[in-house]
C-alpha cells in the first residue's frame, strides 16, 4: 500500500522515453506521472531519467505529495563519439565496466531499467532514426542483463520486417511489458508470440491518467480567466492543433491521411464560432521553437490567422504552459475539447472533460475504447473532411452525455494507473530477494 517511504535499500531505477527537456508534454507528462506513481508506492527509489541534455543534473519532478528529485542524465544517438551522452560511448563504457561515464554506470547499477518510449514511439511510423533512438536503451539493458521493464504504452505498428524482429525480440525478453490499452495488448501479444507469458506481459492504461493536476499561476491565466469562472454562462471549448500534421505540406500524403486535416481544424473553428455562443481556445501540447516542423504554437497561429474577425473576441491562444500538470488543470477547466496530441486528450479524458480527436494512427482508438468513447476517434486515414466535422460537431453537441459517461468509466482507469505501477514495483522488489510485505 501506498504510504511513507520504507527504510529498505531503495530501488535503483533508470527511466528512459519521457525525457522532461522535452518540448512535448505528452513525454512530460509521462514523466511526471511515472515519477508520481513510483513514489506513491511507499518504496524508496532512486531514480535516473534519461533525457536530451548535456552532463549530470538534478531536477525535481512535481508530484500532489510535493517534488521528487531525481537525477538527469544525457542519452543520444550522435556521431560525437567522444561525447559520454552518445549511445555509442555509453555501450562501449558499459561493456567495460562504466569507464567513469556517468550515463553508463547509472545503467550498470541499476535494479532496471523503465523505458516508456514516449508513450507512441516504439513503431517505425516515425522513421529509421526515430526507431533506433527508441530501441537503443532496450537493447543495452538486454545485452548487459539488466532487467527490462516496458512501461504502458503503444507497440507498433511495424512496417518494414527487421524492424518488428528487432521489436518482438525486447518484448519477449524484457522482464515486464505493460500496453496501455486493449488493442495495444494485442499487438503486444502478437510480437511476443509464443513467448507470450500472463505473467510478464500486460495490460494497463496510460500512466498520464495518473498525472496531478496544478493550478498555473494567475498571471499565466490573466487573459482567459475572465472565461474561466465556474458560473460563465457561456460554454469554452478548446482546440489543440497538431504542428506535425498541420505544419507539414506533405502530411497527408507521409500518414496517408484521407482528409484535409488544415480544412477540418478552421473549419470546425468556424461553426463553433458560428453556430454556438462557445469561446475557443487554441492549445498548444507541444510548444516547440518558432519555426520548428511539430509547433503546436505555429498551427494555433496559423489558424487564429484564418479565423479573421472571429479571432478578437471569442479565439484566444491558451497561455504557453510547459508543466504538463499546469495543462491538464487548464485543459480540466473546459467544457468540450477536440484534439490530436494524444495525450492532450488523455489531458481531458482523465479529468472528465468530454472529448473527440482526429487521429492519424491506432494508438489514440484504445485510449478512447478504454472510456467507452470509442466513437468520439475520427480516424484521418479512414474519414473524409465533411465526414469528420460532422462527427465532431456531433461530439460537441453531445458533451453532456459523455461528460456523464466519463464520471462513470475514467475512476477506475485513474486507479489502475497506481495499482500497475505498484505490481511493476513489488516484481523489481521480489527480483532482488526482497519479499511482499
Amino acid at each position: 500500500m501506498p504510504g511513507a517511504p520504507t527504510k529498505e535499500k531503495p530501488l535503483r531505477l533508470a527511466l528512459f522515453g519521457a525525457a522532461g527537456d522535452s518540448s512535448n508534454l505528452g513525454v512530460t507528462a509521462l514523466l511526471h506521472a511515472a515519477v508520481s506513481a513510483i513514489s506513491r508506492t511507499g518504496v524508496a527509489a532512486r531514480m535516473t531519467v534519461f533525457d536530451n541534455g548535456w552532463g549530470v543534473r538534478r531536477a525535481d519532478i512535481p508530484t500532489g505529495e510535493g517534488p521528487v528529485t531525481v537525477r538527469c542524465c544525457g542519452a543520444r544517438l550522435s556521431r560525437r563519439y567522444h561525447r559520454r551522452e552518445s549511445y555509442a560511448n555509453i555501450r562501449l563504457s558499459s561493456r567495460l565496466g562504466g569507464l567513469g561515464n556517468p550515463s553508463a554506470e547509472a545503467i550498470l547499477s541499476a535494479d532496471a531499467v523503465l523505458d516508456i518510449s514516449g508513450g507512441d514511439s516504439f513503431t517505425d511510423l516515425y522513421g529509421r532514426k526515430r526507431f533506433r533512438m527508441v530501441t537503443e536503451p532496450k537493447e543495452l539493458a538486454l545485452r548487459l542483463g539488466i532487467p527490462l521493464v516496458l512501461l504502458p504504452q503503444t507497440y507498433g505498428p511495424f512496417e518494414a520486417r527487421p524492424m518488428r524482429r528487432r521489436a518482438s525480440k525486447v518484448v519477449r525478453s524484457a522482464l515486464q511489458a505493460w500496453a496501455r490499452d486493449s488493442r495495444s495488448f494485442d499487438a503486444l501479444r502478437s510480437l511476443a508470440g509464443a513467448d507470450f507469458d500472463p505473467e510478464r506481459h500486460r495490460s494497463g492504461v496510460d500512466v498520464a491518467f495518473g498525472l496531478d493536476p496544478i493550478e498555473p499561476s494567475t498571471v499565466s491565466l490573466q487573459e482567459v480567466n475572465p472565461w474561466l469562472s465556474p458560473d460563465r454562462s457561456q460554454p469554452v471549448v478548446g482546440l489543440n492543433v497538431s504542428g506535425l500534421i498541420f505544419n507539414r505540406d506533405d502530411s497527408r500524403d507521409r500518414y496517408r491521411l484521407t482528409l484535409d486535416y488544415r480544412d477540418v481544424v478552421v473549419r470546425l473553428a468556424r461553426r463553433l464560432l458560428h453556430d454556438s455562443d462557445a469561446n475557443l481556445l487554441l492549445v498548444s501540447h507541444v510548444p516547440a521553437p518558432v519555426g520548428h516542423f511539430e509547433s503546436d504554437t505555429d498551427a494555433c497561429w496559423s489558424v487564429l490567422k484564418e479565423l479573421g474577425d472571429w479571432s478578437h473576441e471569442r479565439v484566444r491562444l491558451a497561455p504557453i504552459l510547459t508543466d504538463p500538470g499546469e495543462m491538464k488543470w487548464l485543459i480540466g477547466q473546459l467544457d468540450w475539447f477536440c484534439g490530436t496530441r494524444m495525450h492532450s486528450t488523455i489531458a481531458a479524458l482523465s479529468s472528465g472533460v468530454p472529448a473527440s480527436t482526429v487521429s492519424y494512427s491506432d494508438k489514440a482508438l484504445g485510449v478512447f475504447e478504454a472510456c467507452g468513447l470509442a466513437d468520439q476517434v475520427v480516424d484521418g486515414r479512414k474519414t473524409t473532411t465533411d465526414e469528420a466535422l460532422s462527427r465532431l460537431w456531433n461530439g460537441f453537441l453531445e458533451r453532456a452525455q459523455t461528460a456523464s459517461l466519463l464520471g462513470d468509466r475514467v475512476p477506475p482507469i485513474i486507479e489502475m494507473a497506481q495499482t500497475q505501477m505498484e505490481a511493476i514495483v513489488q516484481a523489481l522488489r521480489c527480483g532482488r530477494g526482497e519479499g511482499s510485505e
